[in-house]
């Protein structure tokens, strides 16, 4: 699981406006919102490092709504999300939302400053589903391959998945979280979610 940091910085390029994500198009969004985002890191990197709550609170007021996080959460819990009563599995959403903002912003502050580019999809899509592939040169030998997948169930395009060199986000926590869920139950992984989020306070 060493490769979460890259995945979830990877996923701090993807902030822009609700208004913005109705007109335009997944590839445009993430390039300039990639952008601004790195501007940004880099220009208060030490101020952000001092103070990690409003780390927190940039990626979770900023980002975070541009994921569609009832669809990843349903990946992520397999065959045990329909165990779940609507009640429990807002419960996970938020307790897994709330893990991916503090991995998510810690990571961030320590990968970027590499060099993006963007490389054309030639595979097969549809006006629901895209990818958008973007390479990172992290300047010690071959370059990362991030693919980010959109859908857009309405009006906007929300983040599903990331994929780092193929290997993706949605399906290794899957398998993590199945471990824990055999071994210790759904309330269990709630309560291995909350015992690590308390840890760090209140969002």
């Amino acid at each position: 699981m060493k490769f979460f940091p890259v995945v979830l910085v990877s996923f701090f390029f993807l902030n822009q406006s609700f208004a913005e994500s109705q007109i335009s198009k997944p590839e445009t969004i993430i390039k300039s919102t990639t952008e601004q985002v790195l501007e940004r890191v880099a220009r208060d990197k030490e101020a952000l490092k001092e103070n990690p709550g409003e780390m927190f609170r940039l990626v979770s007021d900023l980002i975070f709504p541009h994921f569609d996080f009832g669809v990843m959460s349903h990946f992520v819990m397999g065959k045990n999300w329909k165990e779940l009563t609507e009640e429990k599995r807002q419960e996970f959403i938020d307790q897994f939302r709330k893990l991916l903002v503090r991995t998510y912003a810690s990571a961030l502050l320590e990968f970027s400053d590499q060099k993006i580019s963007y490389i054309p999809d030639d595979s097969a899509g549809n006006s629901k589903t895209i990818k958008v592939l973007q390479q990172i040169d992290t300047g010690t030998g071959e370059p990362m391959l991030i693919t980010y997948r959109l859908h857009n169930r309405s009006i906007d395009w929300k983040v599903f998945d990331v994929s780092v060199s193929g290997v993706s986000l949605v399906k290794t926590y899957r398998a993590s979280f199945q471990s824990i869920a055999n071994s210790e139950g759904i309330d269990g992984l709630i309560g291995s979610l909350k015992e690590k989020n308390e840890k760090f306070g209140n969002l």
